[in-house]
């Protein structure tokens, strides 16, 4: 069966992220036996990220293909409520927050919208990527802030 992805955005720490999704969510539900089931579904979405270095938006295409066996709320212990509480409540299954729990497992540990992106000018915060700035980025070694003191200063040795 098919099923509408009503997910609009989706919220990953602190920052909210738009979602499109290339079509519906195609589920598939069998029986596993006594209290059992296995869900299957596979959707493709599209999320705007933003990247790590410079801020601008990046599409990321996330094509999902999801396998889980479900536990009836009645024959279910402890634990196993507790996994699929997020997606399980009671009988009813909420399509959305399953392909959100997926979503952020597959969550990219850096975004980049390319690999060789400069990021932004830490002094004045423009983007690198569009070209350098006049900005003096020099950072002078730690170790040799006594010797810039004096030199600063004129004072002599």
């Amino acid at each position: 069966m098919e099923v509408p992805l009503e997910l609009t955005e989706i919220g990953f720490q602190g920052e909210n992220y738009r979602i499109s999704a290339d079509g519906p969510v195609t589920v598939e539900l069998s029986n596993r036996g006594q209290g059992r089931a296995l869900i299957e579904a596979a959707v493709k979405v599209c999320a705007i990220l933003r990247c790590d270095r410079c801020l601008s938006d990046v599409k990321r295409d996330f094509d999902l293909h999801i396998s889980q066996e479900l536990v009836s709320p009645d024959s279910a212990d402890e634990e196993g409520k507790e996994a699929q509480s997020s997606f399980l409540d009671g009988y009813e299954l909420d399509v959305d927050c399953l392909i959100s729990n997926e979503i952020f497992t597959c969550w990219p540990m850096k975004i980049l919208c390319r690999e060789d992106c400069r990021g932004l000018c830490k002094v004045c915060g423009k983007n690198l990527n569009e070209g350098s700035c006049e900005c003096d980025t020099f950072v002078p070694d730690p170790r040799m802030a006594a010797i810039m003191d004096i030199f600063r200063e004129n004072k002599e040795v």
